[in-house]
């Protein structure tokens, strides 16, 4: 009789063993075997975050990487200074013969100095794409870019703004590695 009065006990605690045991395999399964890329977020949340991402694993691929001049910290600040500019800047526009005058502008020092950095390294960078003329002096609110070019091309730059020429050009993916790998590309 004592016997039976434990069996309930008894099969508590293997079904109780067993159910415990399914879910840990269960659980170690989900985790052993590959959740299918159509299920897996690709964004990282943030778009610096997404580009020092993105460099990290092209460093890390890259086996003539030299580790002792890497500078992701250059690049954070770049990318630092890129958000200033399209984010926290005032930008005016101004129509000149075959072209645009885009001042640039805040009151805040730390974006003023985000606006020279860009402003001045992009008009260097970018002059003469496109067969246009970039030129850009620093003031002390932040940075004035003249842009002209072929006469039919001057309602193309005002279209694209100041914020449009500062797009131009695909370099801004290799700058990038250029300055994480602590090259100066400018």
């Amino acid at each position: 009789m004592k016997h039976l009065l434990m069996l309930p006990i008894v099969l508590t605690l293997v079904i109780s063993s067993s159910l415990a045991e399914t879910a840990a395999h269960s659980h170690a399964e989900r985790h052993q075997h590959q959740i299918p890329d159509e299920f897996v977020p690709k964004e990282p949340g943030q778009g610096a975050f997404a580009s020092v991402q993105e460099i990290v694993e092209l460093l890390l691929s890259d086996p003539q990487t030299n580790w002792e001049r890497v500078d992701l910290e250059a690049l954070r600040i770049h990318l630092a200074d890129m958000d200033n500019v399209t984010l926290h800047s005032n930008v005016a526009m101004e129509s000149v013969v075959d072209g645009a005058r885009f001042t640039v502008t805040s009151k805040q020092d730390t974006v003023r100095q985000s606006i020279k950095n860009m402003v001045l390294a992009h008009s260097l960078e970018m002059s003469g794409t496109f067969g246009w003329t970039l030129s850009a002096e620093g003031i002390p609110e932040g940075a004035v870019l003249t842009v002209t070019g072929p006469t039919e091309d001057a309602s193309k730059i005002k279209g694209l703004g100041f914020i449009g020429v500062m797009t131009l050009g695909m370099h801004h993916q290799s700058h990038h590695l250029a300055i994480a790998r602590g090259e100066n590309p400018h």
